[in-house]
């Protein structure tokens, strides 16, 4: 019996994505925390700081390490599973791939210096300066592979002869009218995320084993961080679905299931679809849909109507808007509320708001996930949008699945083993443990330097 290779081609890309997202997000977003971390140690000669700094970047490290392998599978399936993508566009998009590989070399190379010139110089801004580069290479990895992407929503810097692209302008193909709009909303999640992941840690580790003056003060941090980066990723948001407007407003129409072109146009949260595409069950909010798109109320936003019903993305793309979106302010509300608690002095620690805490980190990688498959599904039926369909790209090959499973085992392997290396690291060696160590070897030193909550 004939497979669906087209299937199979779409099942081994969400797989691949939806693995390597976890680990790339990470890959962004903690280099920052340590720089943050360890400059406020330095600043406040505050040693708990300097060892948020010190553990994080080890286990940042393991992260590394497994985003090497996952970033290679994503590169190998590309080739492997759309190879006539990778014939038509793969002279458009070398150039930011390349760029991303140098980006990520030049990241791990100021990473191994970082990690074994602890305490080797005398003015520790010296080994702090060296976040900087990693920082900045984590970030251009991030915004040279978003540019593909963005490149594959809006596709421009050649010209079609043939059925190929020719007299290829590669820098005009990274500067494509998404990529703004998407490296603002990626880099602005992924340091939002980053943060979320260490606030949950800290707050999951005091419902454990109490709250402790290291956990205490880095979680106010990373909220703190939380907080500034739910506003920027606000800001993206809203950026992002202008240009939706703009752009590609069957994307939009899709997200928001607008079938008829029409000015005041509420937006529309949950509910479901019937037979005659009439939405029931959701919550409207009046207008709020136009000024979304175009800052006005009474905008006229195009419906799906204007568009080949062959050409409209799936539907279901609603569901991942509303939940990526939704988890956004609720991100956004935690933090605010932790700090009424704080500013109030009010018992910020007390278990139910931990409990809250401590589940913004699967939250916030979460609506990360949505966000992706919002972005690759509601593109669809297009692989490079109105040049390529997805059907037209998918390798003909039945050895697809055998592709699949193996990277299934591969990536159940690979998570397994980040896990328990990861307990291992942490658990056999608590903050408070090191702590006491520092301060033995330190015994004039104070760290009782504030963070209380």
């Amino acid at each position: 019996m004939a497979i669906d290779t087209v299937l199979w081609s779409r099942l081994v890309t969400g797989l691949t994505l939806g693995f390597h997202v976890i680990f790339a997000t990470i890959g962004v977003g903690i280099p920052l925390m340590i720089a943050i971390a360890e400059f406020i140690g330095i600043r406040k000669k505050d040693p708990h700081y300097t060892l948020m700094a010190k553990r994080w970047s080890r286990g940042f490290v393991i992260s590394v390490a497994v985003g090497v392998v996952t970033g290679t599978a994503i590169s190998l399936q590309l080739a492997l599973v759309w190879p006539n993508f990778m014939k038509m566009a793969g002279n458009v998009i070398a150039l930011p791939l390349f760029m991303e590989v140098f980006a990520f070399f030049f990241e791990a190379i100021f990473l191994g210096i970082y990690l074994y010139t602890w305490d080797r110089f005398k003015n520790p801004y010296i080994h702090w300066l060296l976040t900087i580069p990693i920082v900045a290479g984590a970030g251009m990895s991030a915004v040279f592979i978003t540019t593909v992407n963005g490149f594959m929503n809006q596709p421009g810097g050649f010209v079609m002869e043939a059925g190929q692209f020719t007299a290829i302008d590669p820098v005009q193909a990274m500067l494509n009218t998404a990529t703004f709009s998407k490296v603002f909303h990626v880099l602005s999640s992924a340091y939002l995320t980053g943060a979320a992941l260490l606030a949950g840690i800290a707050a999951f580790a005091m419902l454990r084993k109490g709250v402790s003056t290291y956990h205490k003060k880095s979680l106010n941090l990373m909220m703190a961080v939380v907080l500034l980066f739910g506003l920027l990723n606000t800001l993206a948001g809203d950026v992002s679905a202008k240009f939706l407007a703009e752009h590609q407003p069957e994307k939009l129409a899709a997200a928001e299931w607008h079938f008829e072109t029409g000015s005041g146009v509420d937006l529309v949260l949950m509910g479901w679809l019937n037979a005659e595409h009439e939405v029931l069950g959701a919550l409207h909010l009046p207008k709020l849909l136009s000024f979304l798109a175009f800052g006005d109320f009474n905008a006229e936003v195009t419906g799906l109507e204007e568009f080949p019903k062959e050409e409209w993305p799936p539907l279901l793309v609603h569901y991942l808007f509303d939940l990526m979106v939704g988890i956004g302010f609720a991100l956004l509300a935690i933090s605010v509320l932790y700090f009424l608690f704080v500013f109030k002095k009010r018992n910020a620690l007390n278990k139910w708001m931990l409990s809250i805490l401590a589940l913004i980190a699967p939250l916030a990688f979460l609506a990360v996930e949505l966000g992706w498959f919002y972005a690759e599904v509601g593109r669809q039926p297009w692989i490079i949008r109105g040049y390529m369909r997805v059907e037209e790209a998918a390798t003909s090959s039945p050895n697809v699945r055998i592709i699949f499973f193996a990277l299934l085992l591969l990536y159940i392997v690979l998570g397994s083993m980040c896990v328990i290396v990861l307990r291992r690291l942490f658990n056999n060696n608590p903050a408070e443990v090191e702590m006491e160590k520092w301060m033995k070897d330190h015994p004039n030193q104070s760290t009782d330097k504030g963070g209380t909550a």
